[in-house]
């Protein structure tokens, strides 16, 4: 049967979300249609454009891209795409559906201007990838700190994939909660925005709500003081292997000054072996750095060349895989 690729029409979400659970496995009872429909329909930056791939009435593969908006040195929007979700039906496979449908949407993404992809592929996604353009960027640099000493045994042994789902933490309060009032949400940013060149992600009042928005998630706030803007930690708590890690997804901080005891906050707030993070050199200051083992960043110029990664400043919400 003739397979015809395309954009997919707003008529066609209920049949995409059936294949994704079909095709990724999704387990009965958990909240994966939500999280569908949270990244592709709910994102301040626009809905992800998306496209399939048809064999007469059936629907045999589809593909999204996430937006995603950065501002560059000079604080101009730069809108860049995440692909974050593709799945062929088990009966199509071997038929090239994966490249035909990445190929259509790298061309009609460059054509609306999107300036570039980024995106953390797995070893296995990887290949196919890079023999589409894509390049390797690097690793994206990151940091432990160990909450005591059986935690860093654990933490020492954790090398396995983290679970995909959060688990519920009572550390600290929701994080919807401190991006409520837009007037505070608009002040907090991580401790080098505005003074140091690059790209970083666009975080404005409606991002924050959207990004941490999602309850399933289960992400939480530690704060220094009453006011957020005083430092705040947004994270959540993942398994990996025999130990919690808690997954610090950004630092929002006025000062250097406030980067060590929000730091020592978490740590005795947090029911984990360890926390996580990404980010520039100064955000990572304390903590114990993983060599090589960072998420491998890769790129795809579109209407431009991407940046390289040393102009990046990439925090974990930036590159979290959901």
């Amino acid at each position: 049967m003739e397979i015809t690729v395309r954009a997919a029409e707003p008529t066609e979400t209920e049949k995409i979300v059936a294949l994704a659970g079909r095709a990724l496995g999704w387990t009965a009872g958990e909240p994966n249609e939500a999280l569908f429909r949270w990244k592709h329909e709910q994102n301040p930056f626009g809905a992800s454009p998306q496209w399939v791939a048809v064999a007469g009435d059936r629907l045999a593969g589809f593909r999204t891209m996430l937006r995603w908006e950065f501002l560059d040195a000079s604080g101009a929007v730069v809108r860049a795409a995440r692909p974050v979700d593709t799945a062929t039906d088990p009966e199509f496979q071997g038929r090239g559906i994966f490249k035909k449908l990445t190929m259509l949407a790298v061309d009609e993404l460059t054509e609306a201007g999107t300036e570039f992809i980024f995106n953390t592929p797995n070893d296995q996604s990887r290949p196919g990838y890079l023999k589409m353009g894509w390049s390797e960027a690097g690793r994206v640099p990151i940091a432990a700190r160990p909450t005591g000493l059986r935690s860093a045994l654990r933490m020492a042994s954790a090398r396995t994939a983290a679970e995909k789902w959060s688990r519920a933490s009572s550390a600290g309060r929701p994080a919807p909660e401190i991006f409520a009032d837009d007037a505070v949400a608009a002040e907090l940013q991580p401790l080098d925005a505005g003074t140091d060149p690059g790209f970083r992600t666009n975080r404005t009042p409606a991002y924050y709500r959207w990004r941490y928005g999602l309850p399933e998630l289960h992400y939480r706030a530690v704060t220094l003081g009453r006011d957020p803007r005083e430092g705040t930690a947004i994270f959540r708590l993942r398994g990996r292997g025999g130990a919690v890690e808690a997954t610090v997804a950004d630092l929002l901080l006025p000062d250097a000054g406030a980067l060590a005891p929000l730091l020592k906050a978490l740590r005795r707030a947090v029911d984990a072996d360890y926390l996580l993070l990404a980010g520039p050199g100064q955000l990572r200051r304390g903590l114990l750095p993983i060599p090589g083992q960072g998420p491998l960043l890769t790129t795809r110029p579109l209407a431009s060349l991407a940046p390289p990664l040393s102009r990046m400043h990439l925090s974990l919400a930036d590159i979290e895989l959901f």
